[in-house]
C-alpha cells in the first residue's frame, strides 16, 4: 500500500517585548535561575495579571504579514494542567476567539512553490523549565521563562513532507525575525515547534491517527524526527499495529522518537475564560499603526528583486532569506551601480562563505556594504581580476582597507596591455614546448596548463580573457 504523510506545525514563537506579557518582569535570557519571576509569575495569592501592549502590537504585526484577520475582540482562556514549573495550575492562552484567525505562507520547495494556511496564531505565557541533568534524583524549577510571552501560531495540517515542513519552518522563521516581532534564537528556545505527524492511504481523505513531536528546535532535527516518525508509523500499521494519539519526544542520538505521554484533547484541558482578564478589544489605530511600521515583505521583496535586478529565483530566494542580508545586497548594488547579477554572485559566495567561517552575522560584517561594492567595480572595469579580487577581498575582511588603497599598495593593477602580455605569453610558448605538443595532439588540458603559466609568470596580474585569446591565436585554434 501507498502512504501520504500528513503535517501540521504549532510553532512558539517569544515575542520580543522587554517584559513578560502580564508581569514587569525581564524577559532577558541567561539570568540565575528564579531572579527574573515576580509575585506574578509566582502566583503569588492576590496578584492580577496585566496584559502587555507590545506583546499585543506584535501579534497584530504577524496577522497583516500572513494576511489573516485581526479579531478586534479576543479572550484570554485558562488552559488547566497540572506540572511542576506551572505555578499557578494553568496557563493563561486563547482558545475560542484568538487574536488572529486564518493567514497563509508561501513556502518554496524543489518542487516549487505553494501555500500552507495557517489556522490561527493566539496569545499565551509560556511555562517555567524543569532542570533535570544538574540534580542527582531531584529536578529543580527555573521560573525565569513563566510568563513570558508567545505567539502560537497554528497551521493547517498542509505539509505532505519532512521538506515542505522545514520549509514551512524555515519561511516563518525568517517572516517573524523579519517583521521584528521575534528574535528567532533556536538555540534558547525563542523559537519552537511542536510537528503532528500521521499518515494515510494515498487517496484517503480522511486524517489518520496523529502524534505530536514536543520541541523540536533546529530544522535539521525536524526533518530527522518527521522522516524517522512517519516511517515508524507506516510500519506499525503494516504490521497490523495501531497509531495510538500521544505526545512523543525525538532523540537525536538514537534518531528516534520516543513516547512521552498520551495526547489530551482540548477538553482536557477545561479551557474557560480567565476571570482576571476582560475581553481583549483592540482598537483600530492599533492595527493602523501596525499596518503603517510594516516593511516590504520576504515575498513581495523576493518578486522585486528577480523582475528589477534580473536574479534567479534562487538566488533571489536566498538573499530575501534575511532582512540584514537583502538590505545588505541592496546598498551594494546602489553603490555599485553595475550588473546586480555579479553583486549577488559576491553577496552569496565570497561574503558569505566568510561570514560562516567566522561564525559572524551580517549585520557585523568588517567588510562593508560600499566597501564589497568598491572592490566589484574594480572587477567590472578591469583594474584586478577575479583572482585577484579575492586576494583582496581577504585583505579587506581583516581590516587593511578598501579595495582602491590596497591594490595601490601593493601594486596589483591588472595588466591588460596587449604587447607585454604577447611577450610574456611568447616566453611560455619557448620554455613549454612538450606542452604545446600535447595541445596540437588534441589534448585541450595542456592549454590551461599555459595559461596557467602566463597567469603564473604575471603573479596572477594579467588579464585572464587577453591571454585566453592571445594564446588561441599564437596556437592556431
Amino acid at each position: 500500500m501507498k502512504w501520504e504523510t500528513v503535517i501540521g506545525l504549532e510553532t512558539h514563537a517569544q515575542l520580543s517585548t522587554a517584559s513578560k506579557i502580564f508581569s514587569g518582569a525581564s524577559t532577558a535570557f541567561g539570568a540565575a535561575p528564579n531572579t527574573q519571576a515576580s509575585a506574578i509569575d509566582l502566583a503569588l495569592p492576590g496578584v492580577l495579571p496585566v496584559p502587555n501592549k507590545g506583546a499585543v502590537l506584535r501579534a497584530i504585526r504577524f496577522g497583516l504579514a500572513v494576511g489573516a484577520t485581526i479579531n478586534r475582540k479576543s479572550v484570554f482562556a485558562r488552559k488547566n494542567y497540572f506540572y511542576p514549573d506551572l505555578p499557578k495550575g494553568y496557563q493563561i492562552s486563547q482558545y475560542e476567539i484568538p487574536v488572529v484567525q486564518g493567514g497563509s505562507l508561501t513556502i518554496t520547495t524543489g518542487e516549487g512553490e505553494r501555500t500552507v494556511r495557517l489556522t490561527r496564531a493566539h496569545l499565551e505565557e509560556d511555562a517555567g523549565k524543569s532542570l533535570h541533568e544538574d540534580y542527582h534524583g531531584m529536578t529543580g524549577i527555573d521560573l525565569n521563562r513563566a510568563g513570558t510571552p508567545l505567539l502560537e501560531i497554528v497551521s493547517e495540517p498542509d505539509m505532505r513532507s519532512s521538506d515542505e515542513a522545514v520549509a514551512y519552518a524555515r519561511a516563518l522563521h525568517t517572516l517573524v525575525r523579519w517583521i521584528g516581532i521575534c528574535d528567532g534564537n533556536m538555540q534558547e528556545g525563542s523559537f519552537r515547534c511542536d510537528a503532528n505527524v500521521s499518515v494515510r492511504p494515498l487517496g484517503s481523505d480522511q486524517l489518520g491517527t496523529r502524534c505530536e513531536i514536543k520541541n523540536l528546535n533546529s530544522f535539521r532535527f525536524m526533518q530527522q524526527a518527521i522522516e524517522f516518525e512517519v516511517r515508524r508509523q507506516i510500519e506499525l500499521i503494516e504490521d497490523g499495529g495501531t497509531v495510538v494519539q500521544e505526545t512523543r519526544l525525538y532523540d537525536p542520538d538514537r534518531n528516534e522518537t520516543r513516547s512521552m505521554r498520551s495526547k489530551e484533547d482540548a477538553q482536557d484541558y477545561r479551557y474557560f475564560p480567565d476571570p482576571d482578564l476582560p475581553p481583549l478589544v483592540i482598537a483600530e489605530e492599533w492595527v493602523d499603526r501596525a499596518r503603517a511600521e510594516m516593511p516590504e515583505l520576504p515575498a513581495a521583496m523576493k518578486a522585486r528583486f528577480a523582475e528589477t535586478y534580473g536574479l534567479p529565483a534562487a538566488d533571489a530566494l536566498t538573499l530575501t532569506g534575511n532582512r540584514e542580508l537583502a538590505g545588505f545586497y541592496e546598498e551594494t548594488v546602489r553603490a555599485f551601480g553595475g550588473d546586480p547579477k555579479i553583486a549577488a554572485n559576491w553577496v552569496l559566495g565570497e561574503l558569505s562563505a566568510a561570514l560562516n567561517k567566522a561564525g559572524v552575522e551580517i549585520a557585523h560584517s568588517p567588510v562593508s556594504a560600499p566597501q564589497l561594492a568598491g572592490l566589484i567595480r574594480r572587477i567590472a572595469d578591469g583594474t584586478i581580476s577575479g583572482k585577484i579580487a579575492k586576494d583582496v577581498f581577504d585583505t579587506m575582511w581583516a581590516g587593511d582597507g578598501d579595495a582602491d588603497a590596497i591594490i595601490g599598495s601593493r601594486g596589483l593593477t591588472q595588466i591588460s596591455d596587449a604587447g607585454a602580455i604577447e611577450r610574456i605569453v611568447d616566453d611560455v610558448l619557448a620554455a613549454n614546448a612538450a606542452i604545446v605538443a600535447e595541445f596540437k595532439a588534441g589534448k585541450e588540458k595542456a592549454f590551461n596548463s599555459l595559461v596557467g603559466q602566463a597567469m603564473k609568470a604575471t603573479k596572477g596580474k594579467a588579464n585572464p580573457a587577453q591571454v585566453n585569446a592571445i594564446l588561441r591565436g599564437k596556437l592556431g585554434k
